[in-house]
C-alpha cells in the first residue's frame, strides 16, 4: 500500500469550492482524505510533501499537446514531452494526432498509449477525425473510443468539406466525445506565415486574414444547429486555440442559444501579439499566428467572462534546425508546457484580478469536463490522486536551456512569470519535485 501525505498547503479546489487550509493523504494512486490541519497529523505513512505557503490544487490538464512520437523523435518523444508536463504542474496531457504515421487507427492509439513509451504523467489522446488527416473519409469513432480516445480531430488541418465534418460531428455524437476543430480556412491562408496587419506589412509578409478562422468557426456552428434539428443528437463541437474577437464572438452567441461548444486559449494568445515576431523572429511563428493587441484583449476578456473554456497549450516542439531558417520557411509552433502556469498566473490573475480558483479551474476542472474525466480535475475522495504544490507568489523567469523537453523553441525565454511548480504528484506517484 503506497501513502503520501501532503500538510500544511492552502487547497484550492474548484470542483468541491474548498478554498483553504487542508492536509491531503493520497493512498494506493486515490485521494484518501481532504481534512482540516491537523487531522492526519498521526498517520502513518511512507512519504510526506511539506506545502507550506503553496498552494495544492487538482493536477493541470493539457488536452492540446503535441508529442511527436512515433516518427518526429528529434523534435519531442512522449517521455521527454510527459516530463516537460510534469514540470509545468501537469498530470495528464492529450497528444495530437500529427505524428509520422498519423494516429489514425486502433493499432497507432494503443502503441502511443502503451506503458513502454516511458510516459512520466497521464498520457490520453485523440487520433485523427479522417484517415491520414486528409479531411476525405472518417476515421473508426467506435472502435477508437473502445480502445481509449476521448475525441477526435485533424489538429493542423481543418476538416474543410461540408459533409465530412457533418459525418464526425453525428459519429462523435453517439459516442459523446468531442470534434476538436483547428478553426482556419486553408483557402485563405495558403503562402501566409503570420496575421495579416501592420506587422506583416513591415516586413513583407504574406498574413493570414482574421476570417480563416471566423469562416471555419461558423461554419461549425452551422452544422451543429442543423445536425441538432435533423438528426435529434446534440453534437459536441471544441474549437482549438481560438486567436480573434470575430470567432470568439460567434462562440458566445452559439453558446447563448444553447449549442454544445466549448473552446480553449493558449498561454501565447493572451500574452503576446503580433509584435513579438520583431524582426523576424521564428519563434514567435505559431498557427494561429499571433494576432493584433485588440485579439489578445479579446482572448483575455473572453477567459475572464467564461467565454474559453479552458487553457491548452498547444505545446508544439521543433529541433532547432527547423526554426533556424528564414521566416516564411520555419515551422509553426511553440514549447509551452512549463510556460503554462507561470504566464496565468502572472497575466490573468495578477494583471486582471482573475481569482486563483478560476485560473485553477481553466487548467484543471473544466478541461476535464470538456473530455470526460470525471475522477480528475478534482480532489474529491475517491479521485485519481493527481496534485500540483506550487507557490503562487513566487517570481522567477523562465530558462528555455533548462527545459525539459527536448526542444527548446519558446518566446519565453528569460520571461518573467509568476507561480513556481514544487512538486507534481500523479496517481499517487511524485513525478516532479523542485
Amino acid at each position: 500500500m503506497s501513502e503520501l501525505l501532503i500538510l500544511g498547503g492552502r487547497v484550492v479546489d474548484p470542483a468541491s469550492g474548498t478554498d483553504g487550509p487542508r492536509d491531503v493523504l493520497l493512498r494506493d494512486g486515490r485521494v484518501a482524505a481532504v481534512e482540516l490541519p491537523g487531522a492526519l497529523a498521526d498517520v502513518a505513512v511512507a512519504e510526506r510533501i511539506d506545502a507550506a505557503g503553496c498552494v495544492v490544487a487538482p493536477g493541470l490538464i493539457d488536452i492540446h499537446v503535441h508529442l511527436r512520437e512515433p516518427g518526429q523523435t528529434h523534435k519531442e518523444t512522449i517521455a521527454t514531452g510527459t516530463a516537460a508536463a510534469a514540470a509545468g504542474g501537469f498530470t495528464t496531457v492529450v497528444a495530437m494526432p500529427n505524428t509520422t504515421p498519423v494516429n489514425d487507427s486502433v493499432k497507432s492509439l494503443r502503441w502511443m498509449m502503451d506503458a513502454a513509451r516511458g510516459p512520466v504523467v497521464k498520457l490520453l489522446a485523440m487520433p485523427a477525425a479522417t484517415f491520414g488527416s486528409l479531411g476525405s473519409e472518417i476515421t473508426d469513432f467506435h472502435e477508437l473510443v473502445k480502445a481509449g480516445a476521448v475525441g477526435f480531430t485533424d489538429d493542423g488541418k481543418p476538416v474543410l468539406e461540408d459533409e465530412v465534418m457533418r459525418a464526425a460531428l453525428v459519429a462523435a455524437a453517439g459516442l459523446g466525445v468531442p470534434v476538436s476543430q483547428h478553426a482556419e480556412d486553408t483557402r485563405l491562408t495558403t503562402g501566409c506565415s503570420m496575421n495579416a496587419g501592420r506587422v506583416a506589412f513591415r516586413l513583407g509578409l504574406r498574413g493570414m486574414p482574421v476570417e480563416a478562422e471566423a469562416r471555419i468557426v461558423e461554419r461549425d456552428l452551422r452544422l451543429l444547429r442543423e445536425i441538432e434539428a435533423a438528426d435529434r443528437v446534440r453534437p459536441h463541437l471544441h474549437v482549438q486555440h481560438v486567436s480573434t474577437s470575430r470567432a470568439l464572438h460567434a462562440i458566445q452567441r452559439a453558446k447563448a442559444e444553447g449549442l454544445h461548444v466549448t473552446c480553449e486559449a493558449t498561454p501565447h494568445h493572451f500574452t503576446l501579439t503580433e509584435e513579438a515576431i520583431g524582426d523576424y523572429d521564428t519563434n514567435a511563428k505559431m498557427n494561429p499566428p499571433l494576432r493584433a493587441e485588440a485579439d489578445r484583449r479579446a482572448v483575455v476578456e473572453a477567459l475572464l467572462d467564461g467565454t474559453v473554456d479552458c487553457i491548452a497549450t498547444d505545446h508544439a516542439p521543433h529541433a532547432s534546425w527547423e526554426k533556424e531558417v528564414e521566416f516564411e520557411r520555419a515551422a509553426n509552433g511553440i514549447t509551452g508546457l512549463e510556460t503554462a502556469l507561470g504566464l496565468a498566473l502572472r497575466v490573468l490573475h495578477r494583471e486582471h484580478g482573475m481569482e486563483l480558483a478560476r485560473v485553477i479551474s481553466l487548467m484543471s476542472t473544466r478541461p476535464a469536463e470538456v473530455i470526460g474525466l470525471k475522477e480528475r480535475g478534482n480532489l474529491r475522495v475517491g479521485s485519481h490522486a493527481d496534485v500540483v504544490v506550487f507557490d503562487a507568489a513566487a517570481e522567477w523567469k523562465f530558462a528555455a536551456s533548462e527545459s525539459r523537453s527536448k526542444s527548446k523553441n519558446t518566446p519565453f525565454d528569460g520571461a518573467a512569470m509568476l507561480g513556481r511548480v514544487r512538486a507534481t504528484v500523479c496517481e499517487g506517484r511524485v513525478v516532479y519535485r523542485a
